[in-house]
């Protein structure tokens, strides 16, 4: 993610200054002072095994959220998503058919998915059974017997006027989260830390990483978009219907829908990876020529991730003033700045970091954002002609203010999602880190993770431990400092 365009706070990142506007993170929960490292040694992990051999890449371990428990269930491990979805602009109405294969993780009389409110449930059965269920709030809870490690299909059709939620930020540039409706009844959806249950019926937690289809209806000449690579694009009798595959396993919140007037433009990066771009057509043309950028944003970054980790690239261009990656697709908001090859490149890095290793639980969200903000600063300075140091010390200028504003990364404040603390800090520490164990043995460092841990959902039990064994180093004092420090430790 990079909404730091309006960040509460400030704006910095076309040289621009960044000031901290105060705030209280009372709430902050604080590391383990005891000596022994802050993290807990991974775990061999079991999941069971499920049924479908196809669906192997989709087997997870559902955990619960230690900064927002309310979201998800454990007892679920979606598998596959197929999903349905019909969008009228004339009443703001969305129609869906959604297709969950799941595996259960626990013997249970009953188990829940998060789905919003405003959407109706006409029906809903089990292995094709009907079944009895409720809708609690954000929660659907089902009334069903089901077996630990069986795999199951919950079938439902429903349909209503879906719109965002309130997201636990102090941010200013977005106060919602989820499925939005502009002003000219086009849609888009951007969902961290939440969101995703505000158009399908979702276990809404990264820790549990899912396979997609989607088929998009909308009349002609708009067109829906989605994560993955388009199959399929059929123009007939005033509706275009699309449909797009995602053959990686993502979390929720890395999946997204936009309905609008968009037309695509077709591209391909240096190593042949296709990219598609879709731009609403009343916007202007230059917007079309900075999303042209991405070829060599990639090029970049593969230079120092390696292959980019999947088959497609896209990016939609929507009417809002913030931007998000989700896997294989980033929505950008249609300004200067969220357009921008700086953006574009942060997004871009969260497709390794972010996207193919995501994080377990949202205490860890700075593995995603640390990084991304790492590899931006080291590209700027390149392209400002300057030393990664210069812009580092720029950075630290401000960063004890933003851990004062939102806590500290790993520990921060959970009404303060998405602030800057998560973002410069943890850069800072990337910084410091190659500086102490130099060039070569850091790039080889942020190389081998995404490749180790494709296509999972890990945190810091597992990422800590893991860069001590890589680097040689006992590192636990100097991590807990840099992710947990109510004050930014001195720099080297």
């Amino acid at each position: 993610m990079n909404r730091l365009g309006a960040l509460t706070c400030a704006l910095l990142l076309a040289g621009g200054a960044l000031s901290a506007c105060g705030g209280d993170s009372d709430d902050a929960p604080t590391g383990d002072r005891t000596g022994e490292p802050f993290w807990n040694r991974a775990t061999q992990r079991d999941t069971g095994t499920a049924g479908d051999p196809a669906l192997e890449p989709a087997v997870s371990e559902p955990r619960e959220d230690s900064v927002y428990p309310e979201a998800g269930d454990p007892s679920v491990d979606a598998l596959h998503y197929d999903l349905t979805l019909d969008w009228d602009p004339d009443t703001d109405t969305l129609t869906g058919s959604e297709v969950l294969t799941f595996r259960s993780t626990a013997t249970a009389d009953t188990f829940q998915l998060d789905f919003s409110e405003p959407m109706t449930i006409s029906s809903l059965t089990l292995d094709g059974e009907e079944v009895e269920f409720e809708e609690r709030g954000k929660d659907l809870v089902v009334t069903a017997g089901v077996e630990a490690d069986q795999e199951y299909e919950l079938a439902l059709e429903y349909d209503g006027q879906p719109g965002p939620v309130p997201v636990p930020t102090k941010r200013g540039d977005f106060s919602g989260t989820g499925f939005t409706v502009t002003d000219t009844h086009e849609t888009w959806t951007m969902q961290e830390p939440f969101g995703a249950f505000t158009w399908y019926a979702v276990n809404d937690q990264p820790s549990d990483k899912a396979l997609y289809d989607f088929t998009l209806s909308v009349p002609t000449p708009w067109v829906g978009v989605a994560n993955g690579a388009l199959e399929s694009r059929n123009d007939e009798g005033g509706t275009t219907t699309t449909v797009f595959s995602l053959d990686s396993p993502a979390a929720s919140y890395l999946t997204t829908v936009a309905f609008g007037d968009f037309e695509m433009t077709e591209d391909e990066s240096e190593s042949g990876i296709p990219i598609t771009y879709w731009v609403n057509r009343s916007e202007s043309p230059e917007v079309l020529e900075r999303l042209r950028t991405t070829p060599a944003a990639m090029a970049w970054l593969e230079e120092r991730l390696g292959p980019y980790p999947f088959e497609t690239f896209g990016t939609v261009v929507v009417d809002s003033e913030s931007g998000m990656e989700t896997q294989t697709l980033v929505t950008l908001g249609n300004t200067d700045y969220t357009t921008s090859e700086a953006v574009i490149l942060h997004e871009l890095a969260h497709q390794w970091y972010g996207d193919s290793v995501t994080p377990e639980d949202w205490r860890d969200v700075w593995m995603n954002e640390g990084m991304a903000m790492y590899l931006q600063g080291m590209w700027q300075a390149e392209q400002d002609g300057r030393t990664v140091d210069e812009q580092m010390d720029e950075w630290a200028e401000f960063e004890d203010d933003e851990r004062a504003f939102a806590g500290p990364p790993a520990a921060y404040s959970r009404e303060a999602f998405g602030s800057g603390n998560i973002y410069y800090g943890p850069a800072l520490m990337w910084h410091e880190l190659r500086e102490r164990i130099g060039e070569e043995a850091f790039l080889e460092l942020i190389r081998a993770w995404p490749e180790e841990r494709a296509d999972v959902s890990t945190g810091r039990d597992d990422y800590l431990p893991w860069i001590e064994e890589q680097t040689g180093e006992e590192l636990s004092s100097f991590l807990e400092a840099w992710l947990l420090g109510r004050e930014t430790p001195p720099r080297d």
